[in-house]
């Protein structure tokens, strides 16, 4: 942390983090998903409050937000982004299949046949569809692709919800879904569902996994150290945290 960020953080009592008011499980204006809970922690630790500066996460977001001066430090981004100076991960996390457990498929990699046929739910950005899709049409894998909004329409509560739920309505077969999202929802609907992490863990040069981090601005590495020894100290609160969330976590491979 810079000698004047530390004057400034100490004077005031306020570590300024970046948050999506309607990104749950990881966020929300109600400081209810689990980014909430680890921006306290991390927050206590530095002894000073939580001050969110709320901010769809989207296109440009990191440009729009941390590096624009208006926090101090994002709670969930990919490890090592180019962007930012980033933390240790503090978990790392899978894509996952979802599946009625007495439906019509079971499926473990992408690459099992009845995928091939299913009626396919996906998460959709505004940029692109995620890492596993991209792996089928790479092996020229075509299903029937619903598409997911992970966004929404403007106003719509919890959107990545929507295609767990048509999971559990049977309207699609299988759904493909980030992991911490998958997990929580899933925990929610009325009847079970099984979450399983995609097999293998990547396809060639596609990655399934991501490690995930805290990140501060290039150059504050002042406030990275403080960060990293705080979720260090905090290591079993923050994987309670994660298990409470139900955050599927994986090994390194």
């Amino acid at each position: 942390m810079s000698s004047l960020f530390l004057s400034v953080l100490l004077s005031t009592g306020v570590l300024r983090v970046c948050s999506d008011p309607n990104n749950m499980p990881f966020s929300n204006s109600a400081g209810d998903g689990f980014e909430n809970r680890i921006a306290e922690v991390l927050a206590g630790d530095l002894h000073a409050r939580v001050q969110y500066v709320w901010w769809s996460q989207r296109r440009n977001y990191v440009r729009n937000t941390l590096n624009a001066g208006r926090c101090d430090v994002v709670i969930g981004m990919p490890a090592g982004i180019e962007s930012a100076l980033t933390t240790a991960p503090y978990y790392r996390s899978t894509y996952v299949f979802v599946f009625r457990p007495n439906g019509p498929i079971r499926v473990h990699s992408l690459f099992d046949p009845p995928l091939q046929s299913a009626r396919l739910a996906v998460e959709h950005t505004d940029e692109d569809y995620i890492p596993p899709v991209a792996a089928l049409a790479r092996h020229g894998i075509h299903p029937k692709l619903v598409p997911f909004s992970v966004f929404g329409a403007a106003g719509e509560q919890n959107p990545p919800a929507r295609l767990i739920d048509a999971v559990e309505r049977g309207d699609v077969d299988v759904g493909i879904a980030w992991g911490p999202l998958a997990g929580y929802f899933a925990a929610r609907e009325p009847k079970p569902l099984a979450v399983v992490p995609i097999s293998p863990v990547r396809d060639g040069p596609i990655p399934f996994t991501f490690a995930i981090s805290a990140a501060v601005r290039r150059g504050n590495v002042q406030l990275r150290e403080q960060l990293d020894r705080a979720l260090t100290r905090h290591h079993a609160e923050i994987r309670r945290i994660l298990a409470e969330y139900h955050v599927p976590e994986t090994r390194e491979p």
